[in-house]
């Protein structure tokens, strides 16, 4: 980022153009909540989500995601409507039907038990029915499961005969239902058919879907041909959802994404991520139960737009694989922010109609980045480029000035009135990418492997230069030679991108893949690099070192002199190598004028503010942040405000105990226990008005946790000690569940009575038997009771491996001394509470379980 280099190109955001209230419809998912907890209650509710598509309760087409066990949590986090795909109650895809009429009767009785099961769920007002999925290529196509092989895009009345049907059966049974279709797999021509008979025929979905996967540009032209149709019909606007979008090669990557979600924002209407990958993880934004990775981050900017958007001109409009932004102007907040990316390069962002009596004569500018992180890397928040202020032109513009745009990252963009607070000067800390394909190899067994995901093939996964190398593995004597360059001695962090896939043969044995850096020959350093579903999906393994100003060679190898031989097989993307300021380091600022404000006012004419201004909130309001850890454990957060009042405060959804923040000016210090990945922290004002300048957070020096290791607990029947996973600490519990007679109850001491924080370390490496291209990985469960209370049910997401370990952080109530914590687990029965799935996609046990340990939430 620069103030003052020339740029190539413009990215035009107009604030006289108005474009409509803000949608936020791009932040749709298909199947990507697994169930409660999976993910984390404050890793979806910050994904800001609007829709979800997801299977019929009790389906078996993929482990998880039954409709009616994750409505409530979807809605608890602000979410809209859910989506039930009645077809996903079949196997397989194509879905697995009888041909003929004995086909079309066990549907009819399927839908007529799904729609009773959603009249006594709770949820019904959330639920919008999808009858048919990609009919074309199902029962109304010409394969084995077709009703009668003829394609109904050719000829239309058989699809059409039972579209009619089943929509009359669930009107019947639910009056008030709505119900989406024909939901093709793309708007082809013969949807207007479809629209000319259903209008006929009284029987009209309430939203018509969709499907848009090969590329962004094609939205736009299938919302205004889709239009042009209810016009030259005579049929009035339905809502819209393309309820499946996006393509491997765009999931994850936030300059891709952005692309998609500009051209659904500009269409006004809903979409759901795609799922081709595992489910439980938003498509490919979040990692583990609470991490979220760059696609996290931006959707997290994305659904903290409020007002209008407005129009934004871009340097190719219109063009995939272009840059790209979305724009939005709130009035009353005074605030305009922008989201943009997709290029490499330079580029100016310019701003024009910049209103005065809105702004004033300057303006304060905030600049982040979101990089990408990989599909299953975590990302820390945006990375700040810039704080300052600008004038505004006498034509009313302010233009930013970009020169080092990376195509796969997006950007955030903040204006306020600039007349007040103060400007933070940013140092952009020095950071080099280094493409594996680029380095010096010794040794037999290396490959080059690509070209990987790109806009000609988006069905394979994005990878950093196209390209990665393989040879890192069991038997081999592969060394990889880095050559890098640093301005100046001090610390780096270095981070490897690998893939080792879970299923493949010399991965099975370990897990994790050991391999082996050195720094100029010396140094030794184990590293293991982490394992997931596929091959080229990538995950980033970081450490850090001390680096003199100047030249080295960084090698990775397959086995070490002093450290042994690498067990496993790991390809490699890329290294980044990034300086460490001293002076940010493991400190972030979250300022309140920019947090999600619920009746709450930014104010700007606060002199001696952080940023351009404060947050006022008065009582009942209150302001929200997406607080990042890079680990379980504490971090100092501190409260800088002003202007008296009391308000409390909210993490991950609990009050914490005993902590007000107010009554006197000045900053508010407490150590708190932060989760790794996304914290929801919430300041509700309740007396007065609270005047919120920031939150900040900061390294704690608090004791270590208490740990206690799962061996030294008293286990239950079936229940065991096993010494076989390598990189557990200890031994490890495993056989918990199958029925509570199998049990695990650990000893925990609690040095005072109140709230704390239970991390419990666990592998989970259940899979059930997929029947197409996505792996199906189920969560397993536990029933924590603590100290005799009823069990309440904790949802652990895959590990990918039974020796890849993962910290889940649990809130639990504990009295002071001695606490029995007891794990049991049995399966869970269908929605009628007697039956059972038959295809493993439920699971009877709990995880395996390494150690838990056990903090205060707040360590004052």
């Amino acid at each position: 980022m620069t103030t003052s280099a020339a740029a190539t190109s413009t990215l035009t955001v107009d604030l006289a153009a108005s474009t409509g209230a803000f949608h936020g419809g791009a932040a749709g998912s298909l199947y990507g909540v697994y169930g409660p907890g999976v993910p984390s209650n404050a890793a979806l509710a910050g994904f800001y989500p609007k829709t979800l598509a997801t299977k019929a309760q009790d389906g078996p087409q993929h482990p998880g995601a039954d409709a009616l066990e994750v409505a409530g949590p979807w809605v608890a986090a602000g979410g809209g409507d859910v989506y039930i795909y009645m077809t996903d109650i079949y196997r397989g895809f194509p879905y697995q039907r009888a041909q003929g009429q004995a086909g079309r009767d066990d549907f009819r009785a399927k839908v007529g038990s799904q729609v009773s099961q959603v009249l006594s769920s709770g949820n019904r007002d959330h639920i919008v029915y999808v009858p048919f999925n990609e009919p074309e290529g199902n029962w109304y196509g010409t394969g084995q499961y077709s009703y009668n092989n003829i394609s109904w895009l050719n000829d239309p009345k058989y699809f059409f005969e039972e579209y009619k049907q089943i929509h009359d059966l669930i009107k019947s049974m639910d009056p008030k239902a709505r119900i989406a279709g024909p939901n093709t797999s793309l708007l082809y021509d013969q949807v207007k058919g479809f629209l000319q008979y259903c209008k006929a025929n009284n029987c009209l979905p309430e939203v018509m879907t969709w499907h848009e996967l090969s590329s962004p540009d094609v939205v736009r032209k299938s919302v205004a041909k889709y239009r042009g149709w209810e016009r030259e019909l005579g049929i009035s606007a339905l809502p819209i959802n393309i309820d499946e979008y996006a393509y491997r090669y765009h999931l994850s990557v936030p300059g891709q994404m952005i692309q998609w979600m500009s051209a659904i924002e500009e269409s006004k209407v809903d979409a759901d991520l795609a799922y081709w990958n595992i489910d439980g993880n938003l498509n490919d934004s979040t990692v583990e139960a609470n991490k979220g990775n760059g696609q996290w981050w931006l959707f997290n900017a994305y659904g903290q737009m409020t007002g209008d958007t407005v129009r934004v001109t871009p340097p190719s409009p219109g063009q995939q694989y272009t840059l790209q932004g979305i724009a939005s102007l709130d009035k009353d907040k005074r605030q305009s922010r922008v989201i943009f990316g997709g290029a490499n390069g330079a580029a100016d962002v310019k701003f024009t109609n910049v209103d005065r009596k809105v702004f004033g004569s300057t303006v304060h500018a905030s600049v982040r980045e979101i990089p990408w992180t990989g599909q299953v890397g975590d990302s820390p928040e945006p990375r700040p480029l810039l704080d300052t202020r600008l004038a505004v032109a006498s034509d009313g513009s302010v233009v930013l000035p970009f020169t080092d745009l990376k195509e796969m990252s997006a950007y955030q963009v903040i204006i306020s009135p600039g007349a007040s607070g103060s400007t933070t000067a940013v140092s952009v800390p020095w950071s080099r990418t280094y493409e594996a394909e680029n380095a010096r190899h010794t040794g037999t067994g290396w490959s080059l492997n690509g070209p990987e995901g790109s806009p000609r093939n988006v069905s394979k996964f994005a990878t950093s230069g196209n390209y990665n190398v393989g040879g890192l593995r069991t038997g081999s004597n592969v060394v990889l030679s880095f050559d890098i360059d640093v301005p100046s001695t001090g610390v780096y962090d270095l981070s490897v991108f690998s893939s080792t896939h879970n299923k493949y043969a010399s991965v099975v044995q370990q897990g994790p893949t050991n391999v082996f850096m050195r720094i100029d020959g010396e140094r030794p350093q184990e590293l293991r690099l982490p394992v997931s579903y596929e091959w080229v999906v990538w995950d980033h393994t970081d450490t850090r070192v001390q680096l003199a100003a100047g030249k080295h060679t960084i090698t990775l190898a397959a086995s070490d002199p002093q450290l042994g031989a690498t067990r496993g097989d790991a390809i490699i993307d890329k290294i980044d190598v990034t300086a460490v300021d001293a002076n940010t380091d493991g400190r972030s600022v979250y300022e309140a004028e920019y947090a999600d404000l619920a009746k709450a006012k930014a104010q700007y004419n606060v002199q001696s503010a952080s940023g351009p201004g404060v947050a006022r909130i008065g009582s009942g309001q209150s302001a929200t942040f997406w607080v990042h850890s890079d680990r379980d454990g504490y971090s100092t957060v501190s409260f800088d405000h002003t202007g008296g009042g009391l308000a409390s405060v909210q993490l991950n959804g609990r009050n914490v105990d005993g902590l007000l923040v107010g009554a006197q000016n000045g900053t508010q210090s407490v150590p708190l226990f932060l989760s790794a990945g996304i914290n929801q922290l919430k300041v509700t004002s309740t007396v007065g008005g609270l005047r919120l300048d920031r939150v900040r957070t900061s390294p704690a020096l608090q004791p270590a946790p208490v740990k206690v290791e799962a061996e030294s607990g008293t286990l239950t029947g079936a229940a065991r000690v096993s010494t076989d996973f390598s990189f557990a600490s200890g031994g490890v519990v495993t056989a918990v569940g199958d029925g509570p007679a199998n049990s695990l109850t650990l000893k925990v001491n609690a040095t005072r009575p109140g709230q704390h924080v239970l991390v419990i370390r666990y592998a989970n490496a259940q899979e059930s038997i997929p029947t197409h291209y996505n792996p199906d990985p189920v969560a397993r469960h536990a029933d924590l009771s603590i100290n005799g209370m009823p069990p309440r049910r904790v949802d652990f997401p895959t590990t990918f491996h039974a020796n890849q370990f993962r910290d889940l952080a649990v809130p639990v109530q504990l009295n002071a001394g001695v606490n029995t914590i007891k794990f049991t687990s049995k399966e869970l029965p269908n929605w009628d509470g007697r039956t059972y799935n038959e295809y493993g996609q439920r699971s009877k046990f709990a995880p395996e379980i390494d150690f838990v340990t056990v903090s205060p939430l707040s360590a004052r």
